[in-house]
C-alpha cells in the first residue's frame, strides 16, 4: 500500500475504531434501551452498506467505457477502491456485528423469518466479495466483463435488500 493509500485508509480505521469503542461502551453500560441503540446502528450501517453496494456496480458500468491506463480509468480505480475500503467494508462489518449481537440478545436464531433473512444476508455478503474481486480486476486492468453484466449484477443487491427489509419488518413466518 502506498503512503497515500495509508493516509486515506486512516479515517476509515478511525471510524470503525470509534464505532467499536462506542459499541463496547454501550455493552458495558447496558442501558435498558441498549437493544434499540444497537438496532439504530444496525439500520444505519445497513443503509451505508447498501448505498455502496448499489453504487459500485454503476461505477463498473462507466469504468468499462474507459480505456485501460487512461486518466479516466485511473480516476475510477481510486473511486472504486475508496468506496470499497472506506464505506462498504466498514459498513458491512458494523452491520454484521450489530446484527449478531441483536440475534443473540433476542434469541432470534429459531425464528423462521430470521433464518431466511440470514441466508439473504449471507448471499449479500457473497455479492460483496464478488464486487471486491471486480475492484481488484479493474485495479489490475484485467476486467473481462461487459457493461451489461454489471447492469444486471447491480440488481442483485436491490432484490436481496427488498427481501431483507420485508423479512425484518413484516416477519411473515
Amino acid at each position: 500500500m502506498t503512503a497515500e493509500g495509508r493516509t486515506r485508509t486512516v479515517p476509515a480505521v478511525i471510524a470503525v475504531a470509534v464505532t467499536v469503542a462506542a459499541f463496547v461502551a454501550l455493552l458495558l453500560w447496558w442501558p435498558p434501551t441498549l437493544y434499540r441503540w444497537v438496532l439504530a446502528v444496525h439500520v444505519l450501517a445497513f443503509i451505508s452498506w447498501m448505498a455502496g453496494m448499489l453504487y459500485l456496480p454503476r461505477l463498473f458500468v462507466y469504468h468499462c467505457e474507459a480505456e485501460a491506463g487512461s486518466k479516466q480509468s485511473e480516476t475510477f480505480k481510486v473511486m472504486e477502491r475508496r468506496l470499497l475500503r472506506q464505506i462498504i467494508n466498514p459498513a458491512m462489518v458494523v452491520t454484521w456485528a450489530a446484527g449478531i449481537w441483536m440475534a443473540w440478545n433476542a434469541s432470534l436464531i429459531h425464528a423462521g423469518w430470521f433464518q431466511v433473512k440470514l441466508v439473504c444476508v449471507l448471499l449479500l455478503s457473497g455479492v460483496h466479495g464478488m464486487l471486491s474481486a471486480h475492484v481488484r480486476a479493474f485495479a489490475e486492468d484485467r476486467n473481462q466483463r461487459p457493461q451489461r453484466y454489471f447492469r444486471i449484477i447491480n440488481e442483485v443487491p436491490t432484490l436481496l435488500m427488498i427481501a431483507i427489509v420485508i423479512l425484518a419488518i413484516v416477519k411473515p413466518f
